[in-house]
């Protein structure tokens, strides 16, 4: 049976632990809370009421904050902490992995902060000369809210891995995306392949700076037309950057950047979007942050893409006054009209 080990227990951690207990292939589940008192209060009652309440967390899933005791004898290794912390998670974790070769897959949407590195360049960066070429890496994203796909609402996403064969299973199929993909398929969780590493994973950061802008106009009043512009720019605005650092057009247009765009910038339950339309009301970000222990992966995101963007020379105006929301003290208003004021140009 294959054993899942699930690093992270926040919203998306705990949702992918009772998605996963529902695949349609068995595994021996465990989840890992960096909280010692979390886990032990989510173990007491099978319920994460600080990042996913009202989900009942089947007693099948093992919940630990015993790192070594989630990794034993695992096959697959999901990351699911926000990127801010994935170094020191995978640091760790490294040294405590059996000699199963598992397939590590990164459910986490953002860049790291202080590099401005994708998630898999940061595991790949920290295991260099420690892992073999057994081990496989690949990438979950896509429009995939954590209470709906944990209560069983139809659910798509995608899973991305450079073309190669995952030795580390007996069982595993051609690619690595096709094996995660076999093991993860449920009634409600359905996944799609990919070898676009670079379009997926860049997809699912970008997206959630254009839900802090999104929401920005809805806290401002905007109304819907501008919503639907800041959409479309902004999809123009991830392509330009992706495509600079060599993902695929079809990759931008697919549930990783469309899919997730549009969720994350309409829906209710995105915390980039909240946060967006808290700062259009005028709050402060320090204010927002702290009364909260939700992560805004947009936060941090934002000033790595405008270093990104300006290493490639890529114009990223939506980007650009996010972090200038964010971080340099501009107001939404100010940020929305500058916007608009700039020269007018062909689509």
């Amino acid at each position: 049976m294959t054993r899942i080990a699930i690093l992270g227990g926040g919203s998306w951690g705990t949702a992918l632990a009772i998605v996963l207990s529902r695949s349609h292939k068995a595994h021996e589940l465990s989840l890992w809370m960096r909280d010692p008192a979390l886990a032990h209060a989510v173990n007491k009652s099978r319920v994460n009421e600080v990042y996913l309440p009202a989900c009942s967390i089947p007693a099948a899933v093992a919940i630990t904050s015993d790192l070594a005791n989630a990794l034993a004898n695992a096959h697959i290794i999901v990351g699911a902490m926000p990127s801010a912390y994935a170094r020191t998670v995978y640091s760790r974790a490294l040294p405590l992995i059996e000699k199963t070769a598992p397939v590590f897959v990164s459910a986490t949407k953002g860049l790291e902060p202080s590099t401005h590195l994708r998630i898999t360049e940061v595991l790949s960066e920290v295991s260099a000369g420690k892992l073999s070429s057994a081990h496989g890496i690949a990438v979950l994203s896509g429009p995939s809210f954590a209470l709906e796909a944990a209560r069983g609402d139809p659910t798509a996403v995608v899973v991305a891995s450079q073309s190669r064969e995952s030795a580390g299973n007996a069982n595993s199929v051609d690619r690595v995306a096709d094996y995660i993909q076999a093991e993860f398929a449920g009634p409600s969780f359905r996944l799609y392949t990919n070898d676009d590493v670079v379009g997926v994973e860049l997809a699912g950061a970008m997206k959630n700076v254009m839900a802090i802008a999104a929401g920005a106009c809805q806290g401002l009043g905007l109304g819907t037309n501008a919503i639907a512009a800041l959409i479309t720019r902004g999809l123009a605005e991830m392509a330009r950057l992706a495509f600079a650092l060599g993902a695929r057009a079809e990759t931008l247009s697919g549930l990783a950047g469309l899919g997730d765009l549009v969720l994350t910038c309409t829906g209710s339950l995105s915390r980039n979007r909240q946060l967006g339309i808290e700062l259009g009301k005028g709050r402060a970000l320090v204010e927002i942050v702290a009364s909260t222990r939700m992560v805004a992966e947009g936060v941090g995101t934002a000033g790595a893409l405008t270093a990104l963007a300006s290493e490639y020379q890529i114009e990223l105006p939506i980007t650009a006054q996010v972090n200038a929301i964010l971080h340099h003290g501009k107001s939404p208003r100010e940020a929305m009209e500058e916007i608009m004021g700039r020269p007018q140009k062909r689509e």
